[in-house]
């Protein structure tokens, strides 16, 4: 049995209602499941949500939400929340853009709902709900209930929070009850390192791939990363918070990685060494042939696996503010090497509201250049368009692993990508 505090105690007795006793009931065999001895509270300042797309297979969810709302079981704190499915300034067909109205005809039912239980604004909606304009981010220590795998990761590693990957409706029923039961990452013993990775390349490696061999390999595991310092530094600005965020988002989709530590980088790394590793940890190291054979090794699932690229997106998991003026930049250089002005294909950058805000607003004449370059500044999610079977025949290419995993798109590093939008092979 569970151990309960007395707060715990008087929502099992049903003193706060039908419904706040079977979210409770619920997290408890939820958390027996994984041999969780008590429930810790939630100490993180704001909750977040994973589900964000209305499609029309989530209506159960969305009925579930209705019940919650009705019974008052509301979350504690204002909540951040994943971005939007489908946009209409996102490249589409009109038999597409018909057919969306219908798969995502839940959106706008979602986003009431998502009002009645308090989420922060309109503009709420990234997976990067960290970013300093999008404001919910975590202290060190924090326990949160989160459930997005690329926050998740980037919650544990680069701030040093406690938080498992949890599913979206146990992340939601944990920012509902305030508590999320105690076990895996939340420990100190869950956080050791399982792994060793050795960085051993010849030049700093691109965190998609980094990532992406990472999570192959060690799956659900903690690796510790050695080497990585000498490619990225060990000061923690927003460079650095970048290029993580990608590894970690690369790792927790090619694999299942929650959490990671960087020698002399990340919080805990930095604070407690090499005592983070088990005495039994295994050793894998990767160097420039195990990064080649990472990328070769990904399949091309297209319909017509020799046809041209029609449509690109970069942004996945959201970009920073800096990401959208240095991908402005490459795009920039590559056109010019050309002597074009516009990309040679239909190209998406995405980002969280508040940031694309920020980068219009810093970052007037190159926000206006994207626009005549011809490239598309969005906030939707581009992991629900690209998986979206509508567009099963349309050739999307991405540079975002995370993207690459779970869809049909098509995984090509930065360098091939800005050369294919740009007007190369």
């Amino acid at each position: 049995m569970m151990e309960l505090n007395e707060e715990l105690k008087a929502v099992q007795d049903g003193l706060q209602g039908e419904a706040m006793q079977k979210v409770l009931n619920t997290l408890i065999m939820y958390g027996e499941a994984f041999g969780a001895k008590r429930m810790v509270k939630i100490t993180g300042k704001m909750g977040h949500a994973v589900i964000a797309t209305g499609t029309i297979t989530w209506k159960p969810v969305f009925n579930l939400m209705q019940r919650l709302i009705d019974g008052g079981a509301l979350p504690k704190e204002s909540f951040t929340t994943d971005p939007v499915g489908y946009l209409p300034e996102v490249p589409a067909t009109l038999p597409q853009k018909a057919m969306f109205s219908f798969i995502f005809s839940q959106q706008k039912r979602m986003e009431k709902e998502w009002e009645l239980m308090g989420i922060k604004n309109k503009k709420a909606y990234t997976c990067t709900c960290y970013m300093p304009e999008v404001g919910n981010i975590p202290e060190r220590g924090d326990i949160l209930g989160w459930a997005e795998s690329s926050a998740v990761s980037y919650a544990n590693s680069v701030i040093g929070a406690r938080c498992n990957r949890n599913s979206g409706v146990i992340e939601f029923m944990t920012n509902i009850l305030g508590y999320v039961p105690e076990f895996g990452l939340l420990l100190d013993e869950g956080r050791k390192a399982d792994w060793i990775i050795e960085v051993k390349t010849t030049a700093k490696p691109e965190p998609q791939i980094l990532g992406s061999a990472i999570g192959m390999k060690v799956i659900e595991d903690v690796p510790y990363i050695k080497g990585l310092d000498q490619w990225i530094g060990t000061e923690l600005n927003q460079k650095t918070r970048d290029y993580l965020k990608d590894m970690g988002a690369a790792a927790a989709s090619n694999g299942s990685v929650g959490l990671y530590h960087v020698e002399n980088v990340t919080p805990e790394a930095k604070e407690q060494g090499v005592s983070l590793i088990k005495e039994n940890a295994k050793v894998f190291v990767i160097d420039d042939e195990v990064l080649r054979k990472t990328q070769e090794s990904y399949p091309n699932i297209w319909t017509d696996p020799d046809g041209e690229p029609q449509l690109a997106f970069a942004g996945c998991p959201h970009f920073s503010c800096e990401q959208l003026v240095e991908w402005t930049d490459k795009l920039i250089e590559g056109l010019d090497a050309k002597e074009r002005t516009q990309v040679a294909i239909p190209v998406v950058f995405t980002a969280a509201p508040d940031v694309v805000d920020h980068f219009r607003q810093s970052y007037p004449e190159k926000a206006a250049r994207l626009e005549l370059m011809g490239v598309t500044l969005s906030t939707i999610c581009p992991l629900s368009y690209c998986a979206n079977t509508l567009i099963r025949d349309t050739r999307i290419i991405t540079c975002s692993n995370k993207l690459r995993t779970y869809s049909h798109s098509r995984f090509y590093n930065e360098e091939e990508f800005v050369k294919i939008v740009t007007g190369g092979n």
